[in-house]
């Protein structure tokens, strides 16, 4: 437990007293690190971390109690014991207004010393915990967020409580805004590492040059601007849970490294030489095609088979079906609660229009287009004419789109899920008119309705009127 905490920085001007003092807290098992002045001290705060200082009163140069107030000015809360063989109650008073968590008069019992120490620590882990604890309330992670009534999504809970008590290590693939981050968090908040820290990176965010230093922390010097130690996200998440997110953009120099992290938490700061270990329970998260990376030497095929412990597989929103609906009422009721306005519901054509539209931006864009659809409606349901026409969201739609996931998917699947997208880009191109769209498919309007109702497009929609989806059209164009 003690090698969770950062060293002690020990300022006395003797030595003796220095070593005594280093000597009996490393037979404790705490790290100290040792100086002969406050000046010193002060330069060894700007590069390191400390969770106490334990300092005497009477140096060389700049004084203990000088000391004391530059260093509670800059480092408020560093605890600072202050050690004097000059101890008188005006002295005990002064150090303590001055910022000092306790005073100790030499000669001072071990004990004295080691419980003072002990106290600091106790603080020190207390505050990493309740830091811990607001970074797990910080967003929607529970899997009550998770939202969605379709078999697929229940499948999909189902695996997040089956696997989170688990140390398994986690792969979750899917599109943009399909909630990876949703599961990363629903699987530390279920497990055993819950009071522990949860750190989350995005690969794609952090500079490649500066993604290691992020990870695995740095030493002072080890690089131009490395002007102190740095401790990196892997052990302040030491005993929680680390989500890197986008993994798929990580270089492949550094991909060899986290490998061999995942093999037993080891690691090296980045110019550092000392081997360090940390229990982390990895999760991992990526939208690019992970096959296709490997094929292309871009993402190390060893690594994805350390990672694809488990596996989940978001699907997604335009193959969720009524889920669309329950995600835009429920956004619907969020948005209306924050902007403090009166909207009911979605109207029937609101609702076809919804329904009708492919989602390339999955959950994320339907949040937004209920966002902006609760600022311009001034009914009491939202209206179609609220809702953006979904042009440039169509062009979007499937320059992406990758191959059928063959030997993931049966045929009759594959087919199915092709014929859905074929009705689904004519609608797009035709804005929604069903009787263009069945002359553009060479079909009759009851043969395109009655395979819209077979492949679950539209359910809501009560539009057979061409007319009146046509009118719903021009109007949200306005």
């Amino acid at each position: 437990m003690l090698g969770e905490l950062p060293p002690i920085l020990v300022v006395d001007d003797e030595k003796n007293i220095r070593t005594s003092i280093q000597t009996m807290l490393q037979g404790e098992g705490y790290t100290v690190q040792t100086v002969d002045s406050a000046e010193a001290g002060l330069k060894r705060l700007e590069e390191n971390e400390y969770f106490m200082v334990i300092t005497d009163a009477r140096l060389g140069g700049m004084t203990g109690y000088e000391f004391l107030k530059k260093v509670k000015a800059q480092w408020a809360d560093t605890p600072i014991l202050m050690i004097t063989a000059f101890a008188t109650p005006k002295l005990a008073v002064e150090a303590i207004k001055s910022g000092a968590l306790d005073y100790l008069s030499k000669p001072f019992a071990p004990e004295e010393l080691l419980h003072a120490v002990g106290r600091c620590a106790e603080r020190y882990k207390l505050l990493a915990e309740n830091a811990a604890l607001r970074s797990r309330n910080e967003g929607p992670n529970e899997l009550d967020q998770i939202i969605g009534e379709s078999p697929k999504m229940a499948d999909l809970r189902q695996l997040i409580k089956r696997f989170a008590p688990t140390n398994a290590t986690v792969l979750i693939l899917g599109e943009s805004g399909t909630g990876k981050e949703l599961i990363a968090g629903a699987l530390h908040n279920l497990s055993a590492r819950r009071q522990k820290h949860y750190v989350r990176i995005n690969c794609a965010a952090i500079p490649e040059n500066l993604l290691e230093s992020e990870l695995f922390g740095h030493e002072k010097g080890s690089f131009t601007g490395a002007i102190k130690q740095k401790i990196g996200r892997v052990e302040e998440a030491n005993g929680g849970t680390i989500f890197l997110d986008e993994i798929g953009d990580m270089s492949r120099p550094l991909q060899a490294k986290l490998l061999r992290f995942l093999e037993d938490g080891s690691f090296t700061r980045v110019g550092g030489n000392d081997e360090r270990r940390v229990d982390v329970r990895l999760l991992a998260a990526t939208n690019r095609d992970i096959i296709h990376e490997i094929e292309e030497k871009n993402f190390r095929e060893d690594l994805f088979h350390r990672l694809n412990v488990v596996q989940f597989n978001p699907p997604p929103l335009r193959d969720r079906g009524s889920d669309i609906r329950l995600l835009a009422e429920y956004f619907l009721h969020q948005f209306g609660e924050n902007m403090g306005k009166v909207i009911k519901g979605i109207s029937s054509g609101a609702r076809h229009k919804l329904m009708s539209h492919h989602w390339p931006g999955n959950v994320r864009e339907l949040r937004n287009v209920i966002e902006r659809a609760v600022i311009l409606e001034n009914t009491q349901e939202i209206q179609p004419s609220s809702l953006p026409d979904f042009y440039l969201e169509t062009r979007l739609k499937k320059g992406e789109e990758s191959g059928p996931s063959v030997g993931v998917q049966s045929l009759d699947e594959l087919m199915t899920q092709y014929e859905k997208d074929i009705i689904m880009r004519a609608l797009d191109q035709q804005r929604y008119n069903l009787g263009k769209t069945a002359d553009a498919l060479k079909l009759s309007r009851h043969a395109l309705r009655y395979r819209m109702q077979r492949l679950n497009i539209n359910t809501d929609g009560d539009s057979d009127d061409d007319e009146s989806v046509s009118s719903e059209k021009e109007a949200s164009s306005q």
